[in-house]
């Protein structure tokens, strides 16, 4: 791993990203990394624009904030619109496949991280763990047991199961492509 990586998560309220965001840099600290998480969404909570961003590291962190994220997923192509443009220059955009591919210098990694969602596990307000697997098996960042166990600390009671589903099928997503 570099010695800091950025990760922006978007797309819109209610799609999960905000927790997204903080299982991946609870899987960090779990790792013994270290990790800071911000958040940001529009005034409504629901179908509004939203992102979180984590900040994960092997040395301290003295700045806190993603200015230059190496990994962008985007759910909406609103969201892909907003923060296509600001990336590291070895950046890579994840999308999902319900979006048109951007004309951009960034490599593009479109997958059906919400269909997965909805169509293998049969519920699409698990795509954000879909792609939180996705993210994992692609930069390694953080190990899988490590994101397991945080997913599994975070969703809610009773969801563990379908959850842990969600990611093993974004891990296996993420492995066609590393």
């Amino acid at each position: 791993m570099e010695e800091r990586l950025e990760i922006r998560l978007s797309g819109s309220g209610g799609q999960g990203l905000i927790l997204a965001g903080i299982i991946l840099a609870e899987a960090a600290i779990l790792d013994g990394k270290n990790a800071v998480q911000s958040q940001s969404y529009g005034p409504e909570a629901r179908g509004g624009a939203s992102r979180a961003e984590v900040v994960i590291s092997d040395e301290e962190i003295d700045y806190p904030k993603v200015t230059k994220p190496q990994v962008l997923l985007a759910l909406t192509n609103e969201a892909l619109n907003k923060f296509k443009d600001n990336l590291a220059s070895d950046g890579i955009i994840i999308i999902d496949s319900s979006i048109n591919k951007p004309d951009t210098p960034y490599k593009v990694i479109q997958l059906p991280i919400i269909e997965t969602a909805r169509d293998r596990i049969g519920k699409s307000m698990v795509a954000n763990i879909v792609a939180v697997g996705v993210i994992t098996a692609l930069t390694k960042v953080v190990s899988r047991e490590a994101v397991e166990k945080a997913v599994l600390n975070r969703v809610p009671k009773g969801t563990e199961e379908l959850n842990k589903k969600a990611l093993y099928a974004g891990f296996e997503l993420g492995e066609q492509l590393s």
